[in-house]
């Protein structure tokens, strides 16, 4: 059985993000601003766990970047 990779997003634009956490907030999950894990000297991707230079701005292995 093959099965495709799927991601969830609540709209092409982010329009309705707003009311969209809102239902998760409601539900029990957080919605706080994710950022970079540190691993000794290095920036580790809270996503996928790839480690990066202090200097990095996204994930080169996933492409997450920490949200503002």
């Amino acid at each position: 059985m093959v099965r495709d990779n799927m991601t969830m997003a609540s709209s092409p634009n982010g329009a309705g993000d707003e009311l969209f956490d809102q239902f998760l907030t409601d539900r029990g999950h957080s919605m706080e601003t994710v950022g970079w894990e540190h691993d000794y000297n290095k920036k580790q991707c809270p996503e996928c766990g790839g480690l990066h230079d202090t200097s990095a701005s996204s994930c080169t292995a996933c492409g997450w970047a920490p949200t503002r």
